[in-house]
């Protein structure tokens, strides 16, 4: 299906109030809608900027999170490795994510590189 027929699609779908089969296509077609998003209506493009703005919302740290980057980074500044290990091996699931880095301080950065938990490089 090209761009053109997904398009049409969206727009009836939204002419008609099916905003389920609307939002399966906007979210199958994501990137390629984002990039020809003028040409859908306004309607259409509500929905997609709705979309577009949950899916970027959806990556964000809860506060139990952001809890523990605070303490990995409180713990990487005292230089306080036991208690950083401990941390690490409780939520290693948190430092696997993408972008988690911009969370860290620049010792809780080095700890984790040279302790291989973080790519340097990234």
């Amino acid at each position: 299906m090209d761009i053109s027929e997904i398009m049409k699609k969206i727009n009836e779908n939204m002419d008609k109030m099916d905003l389920v089969a609307a939002r399966r296509l906007i979210e199958h077609n994501l990137d390629l809608i984002n990039e020809n998003r003028h040409l859908l209506r306004r309607n259409a493009r509500s929905l997609f900027e709705i979309l577009h703005n949950t899916e970027s919302v959806i990556n964000t740290l809860n506060r139990r999170e952001m809890n523990v980057i605070y303490s990995i980074n409180a713990h990487a500044s005292n230089f306080d490795i036991r208690a950083l290990k401990l941390a690490i091996k409780n939520n290693s699931e948190l430092l696997v994510r993408r972008g988690i880095k911009h969370y860290l301080n620049e010792d809780a950065k080095t700890l984790l590189a040279g302790m291989n938990v973080i790519n340097a490089d990234e």
